[in-house]
């Protein structure tokens, strides 16, 4: 990759302030009664819209995959032109409804390691349509599946010609048929006529029974199963831009694979050291360039962010560019690094940017520049005090997920108490919403002092705003730390967030 950037778009902080958006409820689906208990298998556990926008995935503990699919701009020729055509500002209201759900993982057992082996969904990524049919990958600890789903005209036998008398002499018929010589007409078809027995003993003329397509179901297939190629947990499958291969990346190891072919993938990266008492760091996110289809990113344990370039060896074990901070002379304690592992990485969708989320913070990287993030956003500094608390409860390790809109303009990620923020992070943005996952949002603004507008070489290093010291959820109350907000997804061209709070998807628009 060149550092001068070529080639890239213009940065997602860059231009004028934009004016923080007001977010509504849109919809839920799944959503409990009062005191009605969940069942741990149909907590959600990973979100991911298509690229269009039209289609959303969630995948559960279960290891169900449910699609959803867009209604309100169903019915307009040619919509998805019109819509990129569109001022991205405009305000929508998104209606998606239930479209199908699928078995896509059942529990399993190693028998060689006796390790058992959860059915839950880790990651759904969409791959591209063709031919009216939708295709998904999704995986759980150990196997990458990949779905298509498509339409299907069932088809029936539409009507017979049977004369009951006659056939019963041969034996044909159940003697529960009625024995009339009325023509007997199955499937309850109209009746048309049939031709008359005749008084010999001659068998009448026969007509072919009648298939017709009565109507349409759609049906989810396995088309390729992945497996047998990660020692560790899977945390993360990427597609490529080119539209052929995907990575799968585990604790230690980065596969590459084709969709086409299932027995074999090619290890990208490893860091496995020779002797585990020497392992220092694992990957814990790994995803492609929305572009660029040598070019992809891992981030680790540590707080680092490697980007690798598949030009320039078969095997990765050297990064073309390492994204980290520098820790502050004096700040370090038993929770440092805990808290400094990142759970996610997301590409910005211009590709200039990457966007990490760790236990404390969001961080914002232009990909050309290395010193360090242009922007750090506190999603609840307030929690630092409890750290010790966390850990004991073993919250400190909850892996939450981030997001950006389509446009660059705005981050978001969860936090507990089914909370989730939302940060402007153009230049001059002090735009920092928390909303709580309910159809009655309850909404806080954080202002911060506004500062200089400045060109993105200028900015500092760490740009720390949008902390909430309160302690408290939007209601006054404490933290819940038994509720919390992991999996989210910005839509891809519109402002709309939709995000998973137990067994319940929400849906925002703004």
């Amino acid at each position: 990759m060149n550092g001068g950037g070529e080639g890239l778009a213009a940065p997602a902080t860059s231009g004028a302030a934009v004016s923080p958006l007001e977010w509504k409820f849109s919809q839920v689906f799944g959503e409990r009664t009062a005191g009605e208990e969940v069942q741990e298998v149909d907590i959600i556990s990973a979100i991911e819209f298509d690229r269009t926008g039209d289609h959303l995935a969630t995948g559960d503990r279960g290891g169900r995959v449910v699609l959803f699919e867009r209604t309100d701009i169903k019915d307009h020729g040619g919509h998805r032109r019109d819509l990129e055509r569109m001022d991205y500002s405009i305000s929508r209201h998104p209606e998606f409804r239930y479209k199908t759900e699928f078995q896509s993982h059942e529990p399993e057992f190693d028998y060689l390691k006796s390790l058992e082996i959860e059915e839950k969904i880790n990651k759904i990524r969409w791959c591209q349509t063709a031919n009216g049919a939708l295709f998904v990958l999704s995986t759980n600890d150990k196997t990458i599946k990949y779905w298509k789903v498509q339409e299907k005209k069932i088809k029936k036998v539409c009507e017979m010609n049977v004369d009951a008398s006659k056939s019963m002499e041969n034996g044909a018929v159940a003697s529960s048929m009625s024995t009339s010589s009325k023509p007997y007409l199955a499937n309850g078809c109209k009746d048309r006529p049939v031709s008359s027995p005749s008084n010999d003993t001659s068998f009448p003329a026969l007509h072919l029974p009648v298939v017709t397509s009565q109507e349409t179901s759609l049906v989810a297939r396995c088309r390729r199963v992945y497996a047998h190629a990660h020692d560790y947990h899977i945390n993360s499958i990427s597609n490529n831009s080119d539209g052929e291969t995907f990575i799968s990346a585990d604790d230690l190891r980065i596969n590459l694979w084709n969709l086409e072919i299932s027995n074999q993938s090619f290890n990208i990266v490893d860091v496995k050291p020779a002797n585990m008492e020497d392992l220092t760091e694992v990957i814990t996110s790994a995803e492609f360039h929305p572009t660029h289809c040598n070019t992809l990113a891992y981030s680790s344990s540590k707080g680092s962010i490697r980007l690798i370039d598949l030009r320039q060896s078969a095997l990765c074990d050297t990064h073309s560019k390492l994204f980290e901070e520098q820790e502050a002379p004096g700040s370090r304690s038993f929770f440092t690094e805990i808290i400094a592992s990142i759970s996610d990485i997301k590409f910005a969708k211009n590709g200039r940017h990457i966007l990490s989320r760790d236990y404390m913070t969001l961080k914002l990287w232009d990909i050309n520049m290395d010193s360090g993030p242009v922007a750090t956003l506190q999603v609840h500094e307030h929690l630092r005090p409890k750290l010790c608390d966390l850990y004991e409860n073993d919250s400190i390790f909850d892996k939450f997920e981030c997001c950006l809109s389509g446009d660059g303009h705005r981050v978001a990620t969860g936090s507990y108490s089914n909370l989730f923020r939302v940060f402007g992070c153009s230049e001059g943005s002090t735009e920092a919403t928390t909303l709580e996952a309910s159809k009655n949002p309850m909404r806080r603004q954080v202002q911060t002092p506004a500062r200089p507008s400045r060109s993105l070489g200028n900015l500092p290093r760490v740009l720390r705003r949008g902390a909430d010291n309160s302690g408290a959820d939007t209601n006054g109350n404490s933290f819940d730390f038994t509720t919390k907000l992991l999996h989210l997804a910005w839509h891809p061209s519109e402002n709309s967030i939709a995000c998973a709070a137990s067994n319940s998807l929400y849906m925002y628009y703004a």
